[in-house]
């Protein structure tokens, strides 16, 4: 009974990862606003309630893919955060460079970010909606910003973590200079940041 059940859920993830996959090559080429479910549903070789039954509507099906783009994210941050040890700014410039380069060449992102005047549905999933990528992102600097700086008050810790995902964010959504330049000026700001919380007395 157990393995069944087992089964079933390996072949229900199996498929739903294949909704998801279907929904990203669609948005890429076609734009979240052309996206139909029924179409979704032919090209994974399924129905079209069937993608309703896992997803209930399109905005579900809309959060689990930028669900899964913030995980990628998050994960690509988190590993080069601590990769660099005690050199806070070395991580600090390493993972900022590496969402902001992911980002300018992520297909799904340019699709959103090019119809964004257009108030493309899924633009606030990777951006303003904070159950999504603020708090993932934002508790992945929090472990990083802590290790450097136990010290740090818990209040100062969130506020300072979430406003260097914020501004990260903004210049994903509208950039203003070169990567690598954008990269040099945030991993300054998150130095100062951690250095100036850290002589700073708690605040609990």
């Amino acid at each position: 009974m157990e393995t069944s059940k087992r089964y079933r859920d390996v072949a229900r993830q199996h498929l739903r990862d294949a909704i998801v996959d279907a929904a990203r090559e669609l948005t890429i080429a076609h734009g979240w606003d052309n996206v139909r479910m029924a179409e979704v549903a032919t090209v994974v070789g399924t129905s079209r309630q069937t993608v309703y039954n896992e997803f209930a509507s399109k905005a579900g099906l809309a959060e689990a893919l930028a669900r899964r783009e913030v995980e990628r994210f998050v994960a690509d941050v988190r590993a080069c955060l601590f990769t660099h040890g005690d050199d806070v700014r070395a991580g600090a410039y390493a993972a900022i460079l590496r969402v902001l380069r992911e980002a300018a060449g992520n297909p799904l992102i340019k699709a959103i970010l090019s119809s964004a005047r257009d108030a493309d549905p899924l633009l606030p999933f990777l951006t303003t909606r904070a159950e999504i990528a603020l708090v993932a992102a934002t508790a992945v600097v929090q472990d990083w910003a802590r290790a450097h700086a136990p010290e740090i008050s818990d209040d100062d810790l969130r506020f300072g973590a979430e406003s260097i995902v914020r501004l990260v964010v903004s210049h994903i959504v509208l950039p203003t200079a070169a990567v690598e330049h954008t990269a040099e000026r945030l991993a300054d700001f998150a130095t100062l940041l951690v250095a100036t919380y850290s002589a700073t007395p708690a605040r609990r």
